[in-house]
C-alpha cells in the first residue's frame, strides 16, 4: 500500500497565492539511522591534510543504512574531531533514494549530526506513482518528515495504482 503524500492543496489553487508556497510532506519510509556507518565510492578522492577537506569526485555513491545518495561531487565536512563526519555537501545530479521514496535535485546538504537533508534546485520527490516538486526540500531523516518550499507542484495518484 502506498503512503500518500500529504499536501496542503489549497495553496496550489488559491487565486491570490504568491509565486511560492510551503508544503509539509510525510515521508513515512524515509527514516534513516544517522549513527550507521557511511560507505563512499567515487572515481577519485582529493584530500587536503592542512584543511581536513575531502572531496569525492565523479559517480559518487554514499550509503548510510537504507539511504543512498549519489552525485557528481561530494565534499566531506569534518567536525572538531577530525574522525567524525558532520556534513556531506553534494553537487550536480543529486539523487536521494530509500526503499519507498526517491528525490532528485541539483544540490544537497546532509547534516549528519542533526539528521537534516536540504535539497535545492529543481527538487523532485516521487513516492510510488505520486510526485511533488519544489525549489527546496528539507528532510528530517531521523523522523521521516519534510518541508517543501518554493512553487510547490504535485501529482497525487488516487486508488490502488
Amino acid at each position: 500500500m502506498l503512503r500518500p503524500i500529504i499536501v496542503c492543496l489549497s495553496l496550489m489553487f488559491a487565486l491570490s497565492a504568491p509565486a511560492w508556497a510551503q508544503t509539509n510532506v510525510n515521508l513515512g519510509g524515509i527514516a534513516v539511522d544517522t549513527t550507521a556507518a557511511l560507505e563512499a565510492t567515487a572515481d577519485s578522492l582529493s584530500v587536503d591534510q592542512d584543511t581536513g577537506q575531502a572531496i569525492f569526485i565523479g559517480n559518487v555513491v554514499i550509503v548510510q543504512g537504507d539511504l543512498r545518495l549519489t552525485a557528481d561531487q561530494v565534499e566531506v565536512v569534518y567536525g572538531t574531531d577530525t574522525s567524525q563526519i558532520d556534513r556531506l555537501i553534494a553537487t550536480g545530479n543529486v539523487t536521494f533514494v530509500t526503499a519507498e521514496e526517491a528525490a532528485e535535485a541539483q544540490n544537497a546538504d546532509y547534516d549528519i549530526t542533526t539528521g537534516l537533508l536540504v535539497l535545492t534546485g529543481d527538487v523532485l520527490l516521487t513516492q510510488g506513482p505520486s510526485a511533488i516538486s519544489a525549489a527546496k526540500m528539507t528532510i528530517n531523516v531521523s523522523d521521516g518528515t519534510a518541508t517543501m518550499d518554493g512553487r510547490v507542484r504535485t501529482i497525487l495518484q488516487q486508488g490502488n495504482n
